[in-house]
């Protein structure tokens, strides 16, 4: 299976003013912006004495410096290109190479893969997506995934949203993405509990099997699109979920609940998860999940653009 692409980062993450750290599994990377203002993603470890990459500065040419030494990277190759107090024209062993991963930018979102060789993924050419940000989350990548098919609230918070545990459909393969619709309401449920034939709202989510990078499309009982988020889960170091999204409301808001929308705080990912519900959590689509990855994985080649058309309904197939 060809090496994944993985979102690390948001555009206005990376600057040129100062290095970004992020990780990918247990392998760290450093991200900053070169004089071109082209994002440029480097192990974040200095072959000289090992020191963190992402510790040093971005220099006026755009190379990457070291904070230790001072020595001096360009980010398309790794190469070394200077030392202090050693002349410019010096040609410098090449074991002193820092690892380059190949990078991409679309969407809003910088992504990283770790086979430099690999294709660049197709680009996103809708960027509207003005609502931002990034959660750490002391839960592992896969945990984060499962919660998100068993639990949305859980790890995701939506202004005055209620999700249910009825879904619409089982959980399924579209195009070699998992796909999901639940019930939802509005607001704090009344008695008597989740017994009304009344759920005004659906969460539709789209997710790749391979990253867990989803689409989730909030639409009301007229089909209208409510808001899109757009979620980029990234396994870190000691366990932890680096998530970035971004969000975008609908053009057409109806309704008390659906204008509230609008107010500061309608999406977030939540960074603190509520052990004591999850530990009780039952592994229901979650469950099934993990039979269609091993059904997908092999076989299908994955979309990259995990959306879902505003207007299209998804059909039941429970």
């Amino acid at each position: 299976m060809a090496s994944p692409w993985w979102k690390v980062a948001r555009s206005e993450e990376v600057t040129s003013a100062k290095p970004l750290a992020v990780d990918v599994g247990d392998q760290p990377v450093v991200l900053w912006r070169d004089a071109q203002g082209i994002a440029r993603a480097l192990e974040d470890r200095c072959p000289h004495r090992r020191a963190p990459l992402s510790r040093g500065c971005v220099r006026d040419n755009g190379w990457l410096q070291c904070g230790y030494h001072g020595w001096s990277y360009d980010g398309e190759s790794g190469r070394l290109k200077e030392i202090p107090n050693m002349k410019d024209e010096q040609r410098f062993p090449p074991v002193y190479k820092a690892i380059a991963y190949a990078v991409a930018e679309s969407g809003g979102f910088v992504s990283v893969n770790l086979d430099k060789a690999s294709a660049p993924p197709a680009p996103v050419l809708d960027e509207t997506f003005p609502l931002n940000g990034t959660a750490h989350v002391s839960l592992s990548q896969g945990e984060w995934v499962d919660t998100l098919f068993d639990d949305p609230g859980l790890v995701l918070d939506i202004r005055g949203v209620q999700f249910t545990p009825y879904l619409m459909s089982e959980l399924r393969e579209e195009n070699g993405l998992l796909v999901m619709e639940r019930f939802c309401q509005w607001g704090k449920l009344h008695l008597p509990s989740y017994a009304t034939a009344e759920f005004p709202i659906t969460l539709i989510t789209r997710t790749r099997p391979d990253t867990g990078e989803t689409q989730a499309v909030l639409r009301d009982d007229s089909f209208r699109t409510l808001l899109t988020a757009q979620i980029a889960p990234v396994a870190a170091a000691r366990g932890v979920t680096q998530v970035r999204w971004r969000a975008r409301l609908g053009e057409e808001l109806k309704g008390r609940h659906a204008l509230a929308l609008r107010l500061k705080g309608s999406f977030a990912v939540r960074e603190n998860v509520d052990a004591a519900a999850l530990r009780v959590l039952i592994r229901s689509a979650s469950h099934r999940a993990q039979q269609l990855r091993e059904a997908i994985l092999p076989a299908t080649p994955v979309s990259s653009d995990p959306s879902v058309s505003p207007d299209s309904s998804v059909s039941a197939a429970a």
